[in-house]
């Protein structure tokens, strides 16, 4: 099903059938923030509580590098333009001040486009959908 799909199947754990890397990299965010406690949860209301948590920040407060260090909130909010517009034109302004501090371009303050978790996986399905015909396979 993961070939029919188009996903390429995780080999950092060979035949490890719940190998998720994205959620492994979750998990591994969640664990090593100092509010994680080191013995584990009291119980699965203090277990709850800690997830609510950690989730509002890694939505609203951690910057993620995927997406140019803008929160997953800010850019589903639309925000992201304007908050990368801002260094953008600090960069611009510096190096055009001291162009000789500058060995190569500046970094890449442009939103970026479409995320995904499998970007290939979107063009094998939609590529494959339009071949075959998979109207009987929803029934």
């Amino acid at each position: 099903m993961l070939h029919w799909l188009g996903v390429k199947p995780s080999y950092s754990r060979p035949r490890v059938s719940d190998d998720n890397a994205h959620a492994e990299s979750l998990f591994r965010t969640a664990k090593y923030r100092p509010e994680f406690p080191a013995k584990g949860f009291g119980n699965l209301e203090h277990a709850r509580s800690r997830a609510g948590g950690f989730v509002r920040w890694y939505d609203h407060d951690h910057r993620h590098s995927g997406i140019r260090y803008v929160s997953p909130a800010q850019r589903h909010a639309g925000e992201d333009y304007a908050i990368l517009a801002a260094p953008h034109e600090l960069y611009t302004r510096v190096r055009a001040l001291n162009p000789a501090r500058w060995s190569g371009p500046t970094r890449n303050w442009s939103p970026i486009g479409a995320v995904t978790l499998n970007p290939e996986r979107d063009c094998i399905v939609q590529t494959h959908s339009m071949s075959v015909n998979i109207q009987p396979l929803a029934a």
